[in-house]
């Protein structure tokens, strides 16, 4: 949960079970290896990138590189020429934005071929439809050459066994040096591609750091207010000094996530902890869930938390960028979009990111979040066709610092983005052609960069060195659970959105909630264990 239910991953969950009657179509081949199988998989090796020296260095734990500029002269990413000269390459994904002008209209799009040797056709769905979408072309047996197959998408490991091509040959412990830019991608993103006795897919790589509480630091300043809580009843303290409710002004607007926060005051599971291979799903811990939800009652008591957070979907990150709301749990990357979106209309505007206190003092966690977002799955091909795919996608891969990296990211010099100073910055028409979906393909390890201001890169640095200090991992990331892709996000909105928001409110009591987690466990939480313990026992035998 360290990457929250935004309506982004409710989205995602919640439709991947329109993919189940399809997907029934392909489920018959003859049944994968074992998930024992998966401990004799070698992920590929780790050979971090060393073309250009970061002004703020990362870490191993999980902190980013930073950087204050953009190099002047970036780095060629492929100095002997483009690199998968032969065929097209088809490749099905999703986005969250507006489609883009196709390459007849994009000139970002066509250098990109340019740079391949290749057509890189890509089949753009809206995220909404995708899930449908992959179903009809995985049962239809018609597949592009890779797509992105999302850690929701049902029937997995049969899937992959019968029709994707397992890369462990190709990329496997030192083989992947041979693919220079996906060496350079984290060893814990490459977990979920190891599945059904294979490596069947390349990495889409995330921060570890997942999600943060972001704050407006203009506001704290108005009110010369810390924001460096010492514990909970600091954090109430603070939360009502935020909050005006006769001027619709509120400390927090959503009240799961902020739930969360608290939970992770308490030390509470990020979804699921494992102790000796047994695993305990974050509202079974009965002690630690009570004594949250008993101090959301009075945060909601004293009017912190905006009335219209316990039914709204999609207005929080509105309230926090008007200022309706001071404080919004959110997904790392919001940091510089926050910044681009209010900034530009508000001098004033100014965020930064706050960890958890202990509940009573001393240190609270920080939940981690998933190091990776989907996979690329390659159809089974022959092997100089597959070679050709991994060299294209290496190069979709390529680094901060790199010319590469600057085009996919920024797009073409003079029609996608303008220099101010060695920093590029994106005008209206690139913000429209630059959404082609690469990240959403494979991609670099993520980096700490705000081309308009290095401020922001300092602050995201400082808040991510506390953050990897505390890091509460979430023990299920990387498993695969039938039960849980097919029902799992749908039982667990059900618990929020009644007992849980109930009790907050005060509309429910304690028993509501404990019956519901208690058929929780009958109907499917039992099951979902067992298959996440058989997984984990696979990979550590």
């Amino acid at each position: 949960m360290g990457a929250h239910p935004t309506r982004r991953n409710v989205l995602l969950a919640g439709l991947a079970t329109a993919a189940l009657p399809a997907l029934a179509a392909c489920g018959d081949a003859a049944a994968p290896p074992p998930p024992a199988a998966n401990a004799a998989v070698k992920p590929p090796d780790f050979v971090p990138y060393r073309g250009l020296r970061p002004d703020l260095p990362g870490t191993e734990s999980g902190v980013l590189n930073g950087y204050y500029h953009y190099p002047k002269h970036p780095v060629a990413a492929a100095p002997d020429g483009p690199p998968a000269e032969g065929p097209p390459i088809d490749v099905m994904t999703l986005t969250f934005n507006p489609v883009p002008p196709p390459a007849s209209k994009n000139p970002m799009w066509r250098k990109l071929n340019e740079t391949l040797g290749t057509d890189l056709n890509y089949e753009i769905v809206p995220v909404a439809n995708y899930p449908v979408k992959f179903s009809l072309t995985v049962a239809g047996g018609d597949l592009p050459d890779a797509m992105l197959v999302l850690p929701t998408a049902p029937r997995q490991p049969g899937m992959l066994n019968a029709l994707f091509e397992d890369l462990s040959p190709y990329l496997s412990g030192g083989g992947v040096r041979r693919y220079p830019y996906l060496a350079n991608i984290p060893t814990a993103s490459w977990g979920p591609m190891i599945v059904a006795g294979g490596l069947y897919g390349l990495p889409m790589p995330r921060a570890n750091s997942g999600s943060a509480m972001f704050y407006r630091a203009d506001l704290f300043k108005e009110k010369d207010l810390d924001p460096r809580p010492r514990s909970f009843k600091e954090f109430l303290q603070l939360s009502k000094d935020l909050s005006d409710p006769r001027h619709a002004k509120y400390a927090n607007g959503d009240p799961l996530v902020t739930l969360y926060f608290v939970l992770e005051m308490l030390h509470g599971a990020n979804t699921w902890r494992e102790t000796d291979g047994k695993f305990t799903w974050w509202l079974e811990e009965t002690d630690i869930l009570r004594q949250a939800l008993d101090a959301m009652r009075q945060l909601v008591k004293a009017q912190t938390i905006h009335p219209d957070g316990f039914t709204t979907v999609g207005k929080f990150k509105d309230w926090f960028g008007n200022g309706q709301i001071a404080m919004n749990y959110d997904g790392n990357l919001a940091w510089n979009q926050y910044l681009l979106q209010y900034g530009a209309t508000d001098p004033k505007f100014d965020i930064d990111a706050m960890i958890a206190p202990g509940f009573d003092g001393g240190e609270g966690t920080h939940w981690a979040g998933p190091s990776n977002f989907a996979m690329l799955s390659l159809k089974k091909a022959p092997k100089e066709r597959i070679e050709q795919l991994l060299r294209a996608f290496n190069l979709l891969a390529s680094p901060f610092g790199t010319d590469h990296y600057l085009l996919r990211k920024y797009g073409v010099e003079g029609h996608d983005f303008a220099y101010k100073g060695p920093d590029p910055i994106m005008t209206p028409v690139g913000a429209t052609n630059v959404v082609l979906p690469t990240s959403s393909t494979t991609d670099a390890a993520q980096s700490l960069y705000y081309p308009q201001d290095a401020g922001p890169v300092r602050r995201q640095y400082a808040w991510q060195q506390r953050a990897v200090k505390v890091l509460a991992p979430d023990a299920s990331y990387g498993l695969y659970s039938e039960t849980n892709v097919t029902y799992g996000s749908q039982a667990k909105e059900d618990i929020i959105q009644g007992p849980l928001k109930g009790y907050m409110r005060s509309d429910a009591d304690w028993d509501d909630v404990r019956s519901a987690v208690k058929a929780w466990r009958t109907s499917i939480g039992d099951k979902m264990r067992g298959e996440f313990e058989q997984v984990w026992a696979g990979l550590h035998s």
